[in-house]
């Protein structure tokens, strides 16, 4: 019996190449809303999403023939995984596939924190030469902590041993630091960081998880990044605590404004004021969710795909 899959996104052409290759039948609607999807669904036994709109409880009863949801990114979010898993439906993400990207682009963004370089940049094109203002910091003899050591944080970690830091890792998981990374409470962390990078997945547990109070927590002022998901942090309180100088300067490639598509960033006719902040900031460094996003990833995240599809009809 041929294996039908529905592509809601498009991808890389080596996924729908291969897959054909491989015996599969692809179908491709990229422009069709959530309901003309669901319409059709019971039709498939695979769909292959990146985060076009959410796959819940509804989509799922209509999807009486769908065996597998692969999306072509690091998490799962966007699927109400739990009814998935119970209607037996595998689930395929591909965190391997952009780890690398996102590993290389918190390393940039600290970088250029630490050295003032986009700063220095609009300077020098505006007609100044500002030395002095924009002196910079060293990221050697500095301790980085990392919440979440799952792929993206161990990458991160290993992107890190260039320099001469202290890496700390936090995980709600027990023994997954390496020598990269030394697992610590989080307790430890917050008395010892300088550089706090997020790598976590955005779930009712990290939801809004780094606040007034969670920030204030740390010992010393730190510089923040987070390359996992925007409504990780609360944008109101991370300015509060810039103001106050807690947070020295953050890096931020998601934001807690964009739609969960990732596609675009949601603004109403009033910009929130926290946000209007972040834009006018000279510590604040913003990139449109592009962590993962490479032409190298691009290529990636599609070939581990059509990989763990492949793998779910060997088995």
């Amino acid at each position: 019996m041929s294996i039908k899959i529905l592509h809601i996104d498009s991808n890389h052409p080596i996924l729908w190449q291969q897959l054909e290759e491989a015996g599969f039948e692809n179908h491709a609607d990229f422009k069709s809303s959530k309901e003309e999807i669901e319409a059709k669904i019971q039709d498939y036994n695979g769909i292959v999403i990146r985060s076009r709109f959410k796959i819940d409880k509804t989509f799922l009863d209509k999807a009486t023939n769908l065996q597998f949801i692969a999306r072509v990114g690091a998490g799962l979010e966007s699927i109400d995984c739990d009814y998935a898993l119970s209607k037996d439906i595998e689930l395929i993400a591909a965190p391997e596939g952009n780890r690398n990207a996102v590993a290389e682009h918190t390393l940039g963004m600290i970088l250029s924190l630490f050295n003032k370089l986009n700063i220095a940049d609009y300077e020098i094109r505006s007609g100044q030469w500002n030395r002095e203002s924009n002196r910079g910091h060293e990221l050697d003899g500095k301790t980085v902590g990392i919440i979440g050591y799952g792929n993206m944080g161990k990458a991160f970690a290993k992107k890190l041993r260039g320099f001469d830091v202290e890496v700390l890792c936090y995980d709600i998981q027990d023994n997954v630091g390496d020598e990269n990374a030394r697992q610590v409470s989080l307790k430890e962390l917050h008395e010892k960081t300088d550089v706090l990078s997020l790598h976590i997945p955005w779930t009712p547990e990290t939801d809004r998880m780094v606040d007034a109070a969670f920030i204030n927590e740390f010992k010393k002022p730190i510089w923040i990044v987070n390359t996992s998901r925007g409504k990780n942090i609360v944008t109101a309180d991370l300015v509060e605590t810039m103001k106050t100088g807690k947070v020295l300067g953050a890096g931020l490639d998601v934001l807690e404004y964009e739609k969960l598509s990732f596609e675009t960033l949601f603004q109403d006719k009033n910009t929130p004021e926290a946000f209007q902040y972040l834009l006018d900031g000279r510590k604040v460094i913003l990139t449109p969710h592009i962590a993962g996003w490479t032409f190298e990833s691009h290529e990636r995240l599609a070939q581990v795909i059509v990989d763990k599809i492949k793998k779910v009809y060997s088995k």
